[in-house]
């Protein structure tokens, strides 16, 4: 499926915003055990989404492996690469051959025995615009990310592209509004979520409630901070977790623009009009109203 943004609605005068559309491809994809066939089909996704327009591509999370984490494995660490290194090298060169931004997600070896779960934002001459190191790190049966990530350093950012102001989060970043809130107040249009989120053998009667609670969170950034949000998620089973894609794009006023298939491979394109980000946040003014002088709580790690 695909979606084309409305841009935002006629005022009572019938004046219309305008502003920049910008075209965004998502590459929803099913990982197996073959690493340079999984990089390959994300190189083709790209290919797929650009020769339909798009001019922002987004790959899901560590899309050249199957998702580590299911084990605690020390082997497992042999698939980290250093950034800059052959994996970025390559989205680089997409990036140049098909003139696109590209956010890609990577297993990064930093140093010897620190790794990261980094997203890494390349412009359309094949350029590093920015590496965002994943703050949250997850800690859940078959989601043991502690073992293997330090929790990122880069702090929560905006980067500027020549199509628009990516704000890379990942994955588990997604539960957090702290995080999609000062994502957007650095000046992202568009916050990609780069994501591995399934479902899990045995616990069936919990599955539509956790898919709707993932979806839920999405679009709710959307609306707190008048922004585009976009999920690009994985699908296919890999051992007991079962990836439920539905890769997704969300206007600034909570409009789904965008919805992929929970069971298979997609290529989803979207058009966003970034003048709806003007138009929503002058209809509900939440950055106006925050009572920045109130949330020193916020540092706390419980009460006061």
């Amino acid at each position: 499926m695909s979606g084309r943004s409305r841009g935002p609605a006629a005022d009572a005068t019938g004046e219309r915003a305008e502003g920049a559309v910008v075209r965004l491809g998502l590459v929803q994809s099913a990982c197996s055990g073959d690493r340079e066939a999984n990089v390959a089909q994300a190189l083709a996704g790209i290919a797929a989404a650009a020769a339909r327009g798009a001019q922002v591509v987004c790959l899901q999370e560590l899309f050249a492996g199957e998702y580590p984490c299911q084990a605690e494995e020390h082997a497992r660490f042999t698939e980290a690469e250093s950034v800059p290194g052959p994996l970025t090298e390559r989205l680089a060169a997409a990036a140049r051959e098909h003139g696109v931004v590209i956010v890609g997600s990577v297993f990064e070896r930093r140093s010897a025995g620190l790794f990261h779960n980094t997203a890494v934002v390349f412009d359309v001459d094949g350029s590093t615009a920015g590496i965002y190191r994943k703050m949250h790190i997850p800690d859940d049966p078959h989601y043991y990310e502690k073992f293997y990530f330090s929790p990122g350093d880069t702090g929560f950012m905006s980067v500027p592209t020549s199509r628009l102001a990516v704000g890379p989060l990942v994955c588990w970043d997604q539960w957090y509004p702290e995080a999609a809130r000062l994502t957007a107040m650095a000046g992202a249009q568009v916050i990609f979520y780069p994501t591995a989120i399934g479902w899990l053998d045995g616990e069936e009667p919990l599955h539509r409630e956790q898919y709707e609670s993932w979806d839920t969170m999405l679009r709710s950034h959307a609306i707190a901070n008048g922004v585009f949000v976009a999920a690009v998620n994985r699908t296919g089973r890999e051992g007991p977790l079962r990836f439920w894609g539905a890769s997704v794009v969300y206007a600034p006023n909570g409009d789904r623009l965008a919805l992929a298939g929970h069971d298979g491979p997609e290529v989803l394109i979207c058009d966003c009009d970034l003048a709806r980000i003007e138009w929503s946040r002058t209809r509900w003014p939440f950055f106006r109203d925050r009572r920045i002088d109130a949330y020193g709580g916020l540092l706390a790690r419980w009460g006061r």
